[in-house]
């Protein structure tokens, strides 16, 4: 079962919701006269990792449909829990050493992981509004 062309568009989806949110953000931010050099990059490191956190769990959960698939669930189970774990690990070691650094203001450094759950329920919603159409 190859399922990269699925995690590939719903990559895309993330990364076209993050910019837009992040965007946001900046505008918020800008209104807010709060825009500085350290929102900047802390909202674009911010969304980078929110994608390629989002890509990495997409990637090791369709190994794991493959593993499962192939009737080894334990392996399958094993791989997404070590996922798990290492993709958190780094993202924690990138934003401590972020944060650290005074070149990033953290809560735009942050917020843009959150971004990713909002983005998933739209993009689901209209799915199921385009399904209801055909």
């Amino acid at each position: 079962m190859s399922i990269r062309n699925p995690v590939y568009r719903e990559t895309a989806a993330i990364a076209v919701g993050e910019v837009l949110c992040v965007g946001l953000m900046l505008g918020v931010y800008a209104l807010a006269g709060q825009l500085d050099r350290a929102a900047v990059l802390g909202g674009v490191l911010g969304g980078v990792l929110a994608i390629c956190n989002f890509f990495f769990m997409a990637v090791g959960a369709s190994l794991a449909a493959d593993r499962a698939e192939q009737q080894n669930v334990k392996g399958g189970t094993a791989l997404v829990r070590m996922s798990f774990l290492l993709r958190y690990l780094v993202l924690f070691l990138i934003l401590f050493a972020a944060a650290k650094s005074g070149r990033f203001q953290v809560l735009a450094l942050v917020l843009p992981l959150v971004f990713v759950r909002p983005i998933l329920m739209l993009g689901e919603f209209f799915r199921k509004s385009r399904e209801k159409k055909s």
